[in-house]
């Protein structure tokens, strides 16, 4: 039971993501660059995530805690200026479904190869043959939804 209540929960938060996606990009129409959406987009992010913090009375961290750490830890900052950058640029020319269907794909392959080799502090998971046939599954389905597209 608990696995299909996460899986939901993550399935909701999927869904939040093609909205993030449409608002930002009219977002840096209306500020003349998609960098100052990005730039917009996570400054927000943070003002959403502090009231939190503090309502939870969430200790400060400690930067002690950061030293001997791996310098991968930071890619995530990295990965989210990526992502919602290339989302607000890309989804008005691809539209919503087929940019999530290559974001997804894109998704897929990395999380294979992260859980393959134990990738970011995760444990290693075997790549079995039903992980590629439904990663495989899904990068036919993008290529079929941008299909159209491409004949043109």
């Amino acid at each position: 039971m608990p696995t299909l209540f996460f899986a939901l929960v993550a399935a909701l938060a999927g869904g939040a993501v093609p909205f993030q996606g449409g608002a930002n990009a009219a977002l840096g129409r209306a500020l003349g660059h998609p960098l100052w959406a990005t730039l917009a987009s996570l400054a927000i992010s943070a003002l959403c995530v502090l009231p939190l913090l503090l309502m939870l009375r969430v200790p400060l961290p400690s930067l002690a805690g950061l030293s001997g750490q791996p310098k991968w830890i930071w890619i995530g900052g990295v990965a989210g200026v990526v992502y919602v950058t290339a989302a607000l640029v890309l989804m008005p020319k691809l539209g919503a479904a087929s940019f999530m269907i290559a974001v997804i794909a894109g998704q897929l392959v990395a999380a294979l190869l992260i859980d393959g080799f134990g990738g970011v502090g995760l444990a290693p998971r075997p790549v079995e043959p039903s992980r590629l046939l439904g990663t495989a599954l899904v990068l036919a389905g993008a290529v079929i939804v941008q299909w159209p597209a491409w004949a043109r």
